[in-house]
Formats: C-alpha cells, sequence, structure tokens
C-alpha cells in the first residue's frame, strides 16, 4: 500500500525542497513516525511529544478533513493523497 504526501511550500525549506514523499504508513501516527525519520527538523511543526496533530496544523486526505474521517485512527488507503497545511497567520493593518 502506498500513500502520497503533499509537503506545502512552507514545510519545505525542512525537506530539502522536497515537495511529495510516498510512503507506506497505515494511518497518521505511522506518517508522522515515517516523516520524523526522513526529516527530523519537520517534527516540531506536525505533532507533540504525545503524538498529537498541532493545533494549527490541517491534514487532508483526498481533499478532505481527517477530523472528519476519524482523524487519527483513519487507516490510509491504497492510493491515498495526503495533505499537510500549516495554518499561517499575520498581515498588516
Amino acid at each position: 500500500m502506498s500513500i502520497t504526501v503533499q509537503i506545502p511550500t512552507p514545510f519545505r525549506r525542512l525537506t530539502a525542497g522536497t515537495p511529495t514523499i510516498d510512503c507506506t504508513a497505515s494511518n497518521l501516527n505511522d506518517l508522522f513516525a515515517a516523516l520524523d525519520q526522513q526529516f527530523p527538523d519537520l517534527k516540531p511543526h506536525l505533532h507533540d511529544e504525545a503524538g498529537e496533530a498541532r493545533r494549527f496544523l490541517n491534514i487532508y486526505v483526498n481533499e478532505e478533513d481527517i477530523r472528519f474521517l476519524g482523524g487519527a485512527s483513519y487507516a490510509f488507503q491504497d492510493g491515498d493523497e495526503v495533505l499537510l497545511v500549516p495554518s499561517i497567520a499575520g498581515g498588516a493593518n
């Protein structure tokens, strides 16, 4: 089973510019473990020490928010496309 993980531009500085990753993770915890191993600098931006996804990280599976698919318990399916989207705030008044 293989899934594709899309790395957004703000995170690419932590992945040596890598835009996509093919992975065999079966769930979100496996995905975090795989990404932690391949890109250690990305770890603090994805999850806390307890393994919970960061509050301001949005995770989509095939364009559906993972929270509506069962959250961390969602079992990835072959061919799933996962998108990691950090919330970005800022701007000028």
